[in-house]
């Protein structure tokens, strides 16, 4: 069954109306909007009445400041100081009695004076020093020889020491030293070590023994 509406208790049947006065109200409030004026609208400054006497500006001279003097330096004194020892004086006998004969004096040239040569320290040789029983027989040496130092042995220190020396003319070994140092004690080991050494083969230049700086590394390991 089809329910019907009463048009009195319809609530639409105003709509119409009602849009079209708040569509009036909304306009009118726009125009009032744009008509209104601010009180502050017409108060506006004029010019006229303002007096044109100004204070002059006052010029500020540019003071320039001169250069502070250079500082004074003081120039030392040199004093003449004499010798305090006095030369005495020398007698001089002439002796009348001059042989004839004047034997001539002995004259030493310079250019015969030779002076010492150094020996010649060679890095790079035609034939190489070798330890007496090879290097074979030198691992073995240090095996032998070298004590790993207690106080490398607690701090837990390893690696390699590296050693320059001299071979001389008749492989005795000299001007031992560390380039590259580990500590614990193991550089004086090496040292002491190589020191130690036998003679090694000598190094040659031109078939000659001579002088060769050479450097080893000896290696300290944990086991």
């Amino acid at each position: 069954m089809e329910t019907k509406k009463s048009p009195q208790v319809d609530v639409h049947r105003h709509r119409t109306l009602f849009r079209h006065i708040g569509l009036m109200l909304t306009l009118a409030i726009v125009l009032m909007a744009f008509e209104y004026k601010s009180p502050m609208s017409n108060a506006y400054i004029s010019l006229d009445d303002l007096s044109d006497q100004f204070d002059p500006l006052l010029e500020i001279p540019i003071t320039a400041f001169p250069p502070p003097p250079p500082p004074k330096v003081e120039q030392p004194i040199i004093k003449e100081k004499l010798d305090d020892i006095e030369i005495p004086p020398i007698d001089v006998i002439l002796d009348t009695n001059i042989p004839e004969v004047i034997s001539s004096p002995q004259i030493i040239l310079l250019d015969s004076i030779t002076p010492e040569k150094t020996e010649e320290i060679f890095t790079f040789v035609e034939e190489s020093p070798s330890p007496a029983g090879g290097y074979e027989g030198w691992v073995k040496y240090l095996q032998k020889s070298v004590k790993y130092p207690n106080q490398a042995k607690k701090m837990g220190i390893s690696g390699i020491v590296y050693v320059s020396f001299i071979v001389d003319k008749d492989g005795s070994i000299s001007d031992v030293s560390v380039t590259r140092s580990i500590g614990g004690g193991c550089d004086e080991e090496a040292m002491r070590v190589l020191k130690n050494a036998p003679k090694w083969n000598p190094g040659k230049q031109r078939g000659n023994p001579v002088k060769v700086r050479m450097s080893l590394p000896i290696k300290f390991v944990l086991q």
